[in-house]
């Protein structure tokens, strides 16, 4: 049956039993593809049958569809011509994990991060309107986005009547309407079934034909009826918001949503549709353990994921790191957004339930919540990936270092992030946050600076940055390693060095291991920088003021970055003016997804392509 559809034109005159084997087929091949690839696979198979009805009834690519976030897309894609393409799923020059404008026209707006949907629908459904076009706009949103803020910005700007704008909220986790009760879902039952859409229409058609009182009637008929509803039933949130709202209606019963849906339709202004569905439908680990299947790697699908084999990480070992000190320091609070478990917290959470926070899709309130522990003495420890970590800008600014209040930001998913794609990587903190008065940014290369990192924030009152990379401590032979102030350093010769190569983080690696294939064509020196901000800038031009050459490889944006401030530093010092400086960085970011050794390649970060590059330069 897959195989047979090529647009959503091709699903318009199936039945409900061939769109049945349909959605049966769609989450095979999205069990297949994310088992090899990694992915997001739970919310996926979760919203089979709502995708379908939803380009069922409407006109995509003419009716546009926003995803939130977009990591829901994958049944999206396999009804718009892209299924022969997704065996690249995730991968270099392949199809991205997220919806993606520049990949199909039946994405009209990307996404990568929570709560934008409504927004930009609502900027859609705008233009339309101005231009003069009747097409629909549909926000599909999950219920975890609503714990963002930006989501009830856009609520409270969606209400004029002329926007042809239908957001469908995907709940498949928690009740948003809970004091609707018990009466509301039998009437909510009613309201979606086609009979009753069918008396409704024909009722109203009749009263319209009666004449000079007929439009009255009609009228008359709809006030009692919302009279009769507002006094035995309480209204939800998005009807106080001034919303219509239909629902909840059962997102596996694609003849049910197909109903709702065009009654919204036929409504002509923006209401909300409110559809339950299940999280990692169909395969049973995922349905029983739908926080373990969010986002997986490869895996067995026979097997499933082992959950009681947990790997040594940077996330595992933080949140172990951050368990021993609170246990001596009462103080400690650790606040996470929606990322307990992905940042490592989940024993923390267990062992410290009153001082573990997870505030939602939330990463603005989490910083200024963090702000407002510290003020009354408390140790916030505030866990967040660093793509995410882009939102806090402004908060860290005014309701941290403005006040001078401390904190520790530990930033997990630091640098190159494979799989996720361009609205993932996290390569720009280092760039912006090293703008914010009094801020400390570490970045450790192994678990043991990590503990020092850490160990600092504990015991200093200033506002800390501790970021790490996603994945485990690279293994090689560190035992030559000297120290001078924040810095590392290990001579590979055992004469003086002509070549001092600066870098920081989990590309260090790349840098001893392109120094080998260099076959002692030049004395080299490697400098590894724990603490990246501010620069111990005295400590580092004496480590390198004997080479002639001075290269910085940095696994982050070059604009802004540590490697230009470095840089510039060199240049002021007299020492160091005659020193030719090569700078390794990110200098484009808009690269796709792909595996951690494609972005390498290509951002010149291999070890053959550093050590090419230093004979070259050199």
């Amino acid at each position: 049956m897959l195989k047979n559809i090529s647009s959503p034109e091709d699903m318009k005159e199936l039945s409900y039993s061939d769109l049945d084997m349909l959605a049966g087929e769609l989450r095979n091949k999205i069990l297949e593809t994310v088992s090899k690839n990694g992915g997001h696979l739970a919310s996926n198979l979760g919203v089979v049958e709502m995708t379908i009805a939803i380009h069922r009834v409407f006109d995509a690519p003419k009716d546009q569809i926003v995803l939130d976030v977009g990591h829901q897309s994958y049944v999206h894609k396999l009804l718009t011509g892209r299924q022969n393409q997704f065996d690249t799923l995730r991968q270099w020059k392949g199809l991205s994990g997220f919806t993606n404008r520049n990949e199909s026209v039946y994405d009209p707006f990307g996404a990568g991060h929570s709560g934008t949907s409504i927004s930009a629908a609502i900027g859609l459904a705008s233009a339309n309107r101005l231009n003069g076009n009747d097409k629909y706009v549909i926000a599909v949103v999950g219920d975890g986005s609503f714990t963002n803020g930006m989501i009830y910005e856009a609520l409270n700007n969606c209400t004029k009547n002329d926007l042809k704008l239908i957001i469908v909220l995907n709940d498949n986790e928690m009740s948003i309407s809970e004091n609707v009760g018990g009466l509301s879902t039998y009437l909510s039952k009613i309201r979606t079934s086609k009979k009753y859409f069918a008396l409704k229409r024909k009722t109203q058609s009749f009263f319209h034909k009666i004449p000079i009182v007929g439009d009255k009637l009609v009228h008359g008929t709809r006030c009692l009826k919302n009279h009769i509803k507002k006094r035995v039933v309480f209204e939800n949130l998005f009807e106080h918001l001034g919303l219509d709202y239909l629902g909840p209606v059962d997102g596996s019963d694609i003849k049910k949503l197909e109903t709702v849906l065009n009654e919204a339709k036929e409504k002509n202004k923006c209401c909300l549709v409110h559809v339950l569905t299940v999280k990692g439908k169909g395969y049973k680990p995922a349905e029983e353990h739908p926080e373990v299947y969010h986002s997986v790697g490869t895996f067995d699908l026979k097997k499933g994921i082992d959950i009681s084999k947990k790997s040594t990480t940077f996330s595992s070992v933080f949140g172990e790191i951050l368990c021993k000190e609170a246990e001596q320091n009462e103080s400690i609070c650790a606040i996470t957004a929606a990322m307990a478990t992905g940042t490592g917290l989940e024993d923390f959470e267990s062992t410290y339930p009153k001082r573990f926070f997870d505030v939602g899709i939330a990463e603005e309130h989490a910083v200024t919540f963090c702000a407002g522990l510290s003020a009354n003495q408390k140790t916030p420890v505030c866990a967040i990936y660093s793509t995410f970590v882009q939102r806090v800008y402004d908060q860290l600014i005014h309701d941290v270092a403005i006040q001078k209040l401390p904190m520790i930001m530990a930033l997990d998913r630091c640098g190159l992030v494979p799989g996720d794609g361009i609205t993932h990587q996290g390569i720009y903190d280092c760039s912006y946050l090293s703008t914010i008065p009094l801020i400390e940014i570490f970045s450790p290369e192994t678990y043991d600076e990590m503990a020092q990192a850490f160990n600092y924030g504990f015991h200093h009152n200033r506002l800390v940055v501790v970021r790490y990379p996603k994945g485990s401590e690279l293994d090689y032979d560190r035992s030559d390693y000297k120290s001078l102030g924040e810095a590392s350093y290990m001579d590979f010769s055992t004469d003086n060095y002509d070549i001092a190569i600066i870098t920081y983080g989990r590309v260090t690696k790349n840098a001893y291991d392109a120094i080998a294939l260099l076959n002692n064509k030049c004395r080299v020196r490697l400098i590894k920088l724990m603490k990246v901000y501010p620069l111990d800038s005295e400590n580092i031009v004496s480590l390198v003021e004997d080479a002639k050459m001075v290269y910085i490889l940095e696994e982050g944006i070059k604009s802004g970055g540590i490697a230009e401030k470095l840089a510039s530093k060199f240049a002021q010092n007299h020492r160091m003016r005659s020193k030719k400086i090569v700078i390794r960085a990110i200098e484009n970011p808009l690269f796709e997804q792909g595996d951690l050794s494609s972005l390498y390649a290509n951002c010149g970060f291999l070890p053959e392509q550093i050590a090419a590059e230093i004979c070259d330069v050199y």
